[in-house]
């Protein structure tokens, strides 16, 4: 295995699903999202958060265009 140093750093900080659903929920509250949305979108990331591995949704965001 490669020494990543990224992924080196994102793993010395603390995971916080709570912190993670704090910045979806203020991003779509600055985007103006309705309140549905948002608890449509909770519902989701609770749902992945249970079923998808950090290292899975890590390399879904790097290979994604956002």
């Amino acid at each position: 295995m490669t020494f990543d140093p990224a992924l080196s750093a994102m793993m010395a900080e603390p995971w916080s699903n709570g912190a993670c659903r704090g910045y979806v929920i203020m991003a779509m509250e600055n985007c103006g999202f309705s309140s549905d949305d948002i608890r449509r979108m909770m519902a989701e990331l609770h749902e992945l958060f249970d079923f998808v591995s950090l290292e899975e949704a890590e390399a879904h965001y790097q290979k994604s265009l956002f």
